[in-house]
């Protein structure tokens, strides 16, 4: 614990402007970002008595170990700085939506030729328009599905929509009526195109047209006799009714606002927002979050609207947003959203009227909302408080292991040999700290040694990170076995060879849905080493930061491996054990017995968890390895010619064995490729082996090239014939 006069800087020193300011803990890690009209007045107040300051306050000043400050010119640039630093350091004191996982959108992908309709997660696209958020995917469906048999708008992926073009036969809703069947041109482009801005239209709310033209046309049906299509508008009638009961008039006025409100205690805050688009709830969202400090209902409010509106631009922040308490100051925060919409934007809370109902409403959503979550949330925080206490008390560990990492290595037969890193923080699981590694020290199968080399690899990083941003003083230094053999420390280029990669797709992260490692990759996608790790930046660096407890997958021979990893790196300070599948005993170094934990140890049910999401993230990239591998046809091998480049090949000629049959001027004739790469493409396409013809080992059938399905190479036509079945692979899979 730090005592916050060690870093209090000098009087004077803070300047007395607008500014956001960032604390740091020992490890250079940011772990708060606020925002201030006077710096030297708020950072002032930090500093003062422990005893007068609020107890989550107090936890982050003695936690902190140094402050910085950046001076801006407003206060509409320290809104924006702060909210932009919170997005990328992910401070830990900082109020977290805990909920905050991508709410669904209704989708019209107005870019495209032809239109089409769908479920989109996610940051939001050029030229698609958006309605909602929904709060789950089935009421968009559900929504859709009234809809098709008025619009008929194309709902099919890309691939389903070429593969009817290729046969002239359109899908099962083109048959039914609820797809005006484009792919086989039933319809052209701008009449569909039509269609689908109708069916916006009647989304964005305007509905009364639509359906008095609807009913005009019905009576006119009826009075020439054409009873069919009087029944079938009636029919389309009743659809459209029943669509638009699912989102009633709540504000007579056709407002488009968004409805904030907030239900907190001491501890946490709930904020509930109703969407309401030409007058009717469009959507509904809501999050959790904790209160690190003493902050107001105005802050909340606040923290909510750099939430709802950081990432949007014109239309999505609408022109009223109503809310429980208003921003002090409230200027800069109304000038901020003015310049996300692009025009004036109305931030006030209602007094009277309608809206002022809708806003109890959504009022009472939010403290169901509270209620329900300390529900949940008091036996879960009090079955993980248990579960690190037992663990410590088993393995005799000074503390509870807040930060425990787990490692497993998986391969297929000494093929394909990879390991996981997983991270566990307080019980939960930490997807961003996930890394991936290849075993590249040696080749075939070895598991003792292949842990070794993992801990090695892991842990040489941190002694790296650790020297160079000066945590240790001087005289210290790597250890002998920690430096490269020339006798230089480790740098970034080793880590190169790490393998080290982003978080798999599993399911949301605790602290945000959808997240990556900061960079934006996904799984299957390796890291590289760059500019990214940076002294000074705050950022999560990959292996910064050691853990309190290593549990390897496996027994008494891989925990000792770990155990000399560490021992040859002079690392001490960090406890190691494994939990052996067969009796999921726990073992520790140099100890013969393993430690014994009672099957209904909350203890041994966390160490489960932990050991089978490290051998479920291992298993996923090995698989992936593997499945990269067998599809590797004779275009991978040729220099220069990457992946988009590949694909435009592919699409042009629609197979590998077309493509080998191309002469160079015809290859010449796809975008993007020159007549070297041309040359380059025909001569190893004439060097590689045709490949053998691909089987459905379930139905015995040859798949042949042309089909669409990737050309593989003569080593590899498919999964091997020698791997057994699918429940055999499984069971040789580590």
């Amino acid at each position: 614990m730090a005592d916050p006069s060690s870093y209090r800087p000098r009087p004077g020193e803070i300047p007395d402007s607008p500014g956001v300011y960032r604390f740091r803990d020992e490890h250079r890690r940011v772990i708060y970002v606020g925002k201030a009209k006077s710096l030297r007045q708020r950072l002032a107040n930090y500093f003062q008595d422990l005893a007068h300051l609020h107890p989550r306050t107090r936890t982050m000043v003695t936690t902190a170990a140094s402050v910085e400050w950046t001076v801006v010119s407003t206060e509409v640039e320290a809104l924006q700085l702060e909210y932009s630093w919170i997005k990328e350091y992910d401070p830990r004191f900082n109020v977290k939506y805990r909920d905050d996982k991508s709410y669904p959108y209704l989708a019209v992908t107005m870019n495209e030729e032809f239109p089409r309709v769908q479920v989109m997660r996610g940051q939001k696209k050029k030229g698609v328009r958006y309605f909602g958020p929904y709060g789950h995917a089935w009421a968009i469906r559900d929504t859709v599905d009234l809809l098709l048999r008025v619009f008929p708008v194309r709902t099919c992926s890309a691939g389903v929509f070429k593969n009817a073009a290729r046969t002239g036969r359109p899908c099962l809703l083109g048959y039914i009526g609820k797809c005006s069947a484009p792919c086989v041109g039933r319809i052209t482009p701008d009449d569909h195109w039509d269609l689908a801005d109708e069916f916006c239209d009647f989304m964005a709310g305007r509905t009364g047209t639509y359906l008095r033209r609807l009913e005009r046309q019905m009576a006119e049906a009826a009075e020439e006799m054409e009873y069919e299509r009087a029944a079938r508008l009636r029919d389309d009638i009743g659809a459209l009714k029943k669509a638009m009961e699912k989102s009633a008039v709540v504000l007579a006025d056709a407002t488009d606002a968004d409805l904030i409100a907030v239900a907190e205690d001491e501890l946490e805050a709930a904020v509930q927002i109703f969407h309401v688009r030409g007058g009717r709830v469009r959507g509904q969202r809501g999050w959790v979050t904790d209160k690190v400090e003493e902050i107001t209902t105005g802050a909340l409010v606040e923290h909510a609207l750099q939430q709802l509106y950081g990432e949007e631009k014109g239309d999505a922040v609408p022109k009223e947003v109503l809310v429980p308490a208003l921003p002090d100051p409230v200027e800069p925060v109304q000038q901020w959203l003015a310049e996300r919409r692009g025009s004036g934007v109305s931030l006030r809370i209602p007094q009277r009227g309608d809206k002022k109902a809708l806003m109890e409403t959504v009022q009472r959503n939010a403290q169901q909302a509270l209620v329900l979550h300390k529900t949940k949330r008091a036996s879960d925080l009090t079955t993980r408080s248990r579960a690190l206490e037992e663990i410590a008390e088993a393995l005799d560990l000074d503390s509870a292991p807040l930060r425990i990492e787990c490692y497993d290595i998986s391969h297929l037969q000494g093929d394909d040999v990879v390991a996981s890193m997983v991270v566990f923080e307080d019980g939960l699981a930490r997807k961003s700290e996930y890394r991936r590694f290849q075993i590249k020290g040696f080749e075939g199968q070895d598991d003792v040694r292949s842990m070794h080399e993992v801990i090695t690899r892991r842990f040489r990083r941190y002694l790296a990170e650790k020297e160079r941003t000066g945590e240790w003083a001087d005289g210290e230094g790597l250890a002998d076995d920690a430096r490269h053999p020339n006798g230089d420390a480790a740098q970034n280029g080793d880590a190169a060879q790490n393998g080290d990669a982003a978080p798999d797709d599993g399911a949301a992260p605790d602290d945000g849905a959808a997240r990556t490692d900061g960079r934006g990759l996904t799984d299957g996608q390796e890291l590289t080493d760059g500019p990214a790790l940076k002294d000074d930046d705050g950022r999560p660096k990959r292996f910064a930061y050691p853990p309190q407890l290593v549990v390897v997958d496996g027994g008494q021979p891989q925990v000792a491996a770990a155990q000399r990893a560490l021992d040859e790196l002079g690392i001490d300070d960090i406890a190691v054990c494994g939990l052996a599948k067969r009796l999921e005993e726990v073992w520790l170094p140099r100890e013969d017995d393993p430690v014994v934990l009672p099957r209904t140890s909350e203890g041994l049910y966390l160490l489960q968890r932990v050991r089978d999401e490290a051998h479920r993230f291992a298993i996923t990239y090995q698989r992936a390895k593997r499945a990269k591998r067998f599809r590797a046809g004779p275009l991978d091998d040729v220099p220069g010619l990457g992946e988009t480049r590949k694909q435009a090949l592919i699409k042009h000629f629609g197979s590998v064995k077309k493509l080998r049959s191309a002469t160079i001027d015809q290859i010449c004739e796809v975008p993007g490729i020159g007549r070297k790469t041309a040359e380059t493409v025909a001569v190893a396409l004439a060097r590689a082996t045709p490949a053998a013809p691909a089987v459905n080992t379930a139905t015995g059938e040859i798949m042949d090239d042309d089909d669409g399905a990737p050309e593989t190479t003569a080593d590899a036509p498919g999964e091997p014939v020698s791997a057994g079945t699918p429940d055999e692979r499984r069971g040789q899979e580590r």
